[in-house]
């Protein structure tokens, strides 16, 4: 993926190292500060999220770009809401204190009809209830997932209050699939994207990393604000 030239990866502590230890030009650290159990093929009775030791202090060693953190929606689960706020609020902080921009990823979760575990639900309304909470708590940067009906994003941009919105990437899809879906998102005002899986998982992803920074950086975005990859 570095190959790909992308601004930035997303990473957590033990990748990054690895991203460090990459000779030459290498993109910026944007580095995970919680771990949570709400991914796996399963839902969990005790769902949780918790900071990583000292996230801000370890992102300044790291020399990290930014940090991120979860602020997580699942309906009956409201202890773990509380919990997200709680390392947003001292997260926060920190990075006042080291300088150290914060990253916001609100996600509001479901339970998949088929399959198990968790999926994003896409309500508008929600997305954006849970963007707007991010930032009135300080949030630099809002990660936020797409909208199911992706012509209404722009209210999740207009929630934002003109902090830069970096579109999650979801569950795997088609790589055509993807590339329309960044370019109809940056078009409603998004600032970049941040694709894990649909990227790594790949045939090729260096080409796709390279791919999807030429959409970031060529396609108009509607407040002409910068953009990153």
């Amino acid at each position: 993926m570095a190959a790909g030239r992308p601004d930035a990866l997303q990473l957590s502590a033990g990748q990054a190292r690895e991203l460090q230890r990459r000779q030459g030009p290498k993109p910026a650290l944007v580095l995970r500060s919680d771990v949570a159990n709400v991914y796996g093929a399963r839902p969990t009775s005790t769902p949780f999220s918790v900071l990583t030791g000292d996230p801000v202090a370890q992102a300044v060693r790291l020399d990290a770009a930014c940090v991120v953190v979860n602020i997580l929606l699942i309906e009956g689960q409201p202890d773990l809401h509380r919990q997200c706020i709680e390392n947003v609020a001292l997260l926060r902080e920190q990075c006042v204190r080291f300088g150290m921009p914060l990253m916001v990823e609100p996600l509001a979760m479901t339970l998949r009809d088929e399959g198990g575990g968790y999926a994003t639900n896409g309500d508008t309304d929600t997305i954006v209830a849970l963007v707007r909470q991010a930032v009135e708590m300080g949030a630099d940067v809002i990660k936020s997932d797409p909208t199911a009906n992706l012509d209404e994003y722009r209210q999740v941009v207009e929630a934002a209050g003109g902090r830069p919105v970096l579109v999650r990437g979801g569950g795997k899809v088609a790589p055509g699939v993807v590339a329309q879906r960044a370019i109809r998102l940056l078009k409603q005002g998004a600032s970049g994207v941040v694709y894990g899986r649909n990227v790594f998982q790949d045939s090729d992803p260096s080409r796709f990393t390279a791919e999807l920074m030429r959409i970031v950086h060529g396609v108009p975005n509607q407040d002409s604000r910068p953009r990153s990859g």
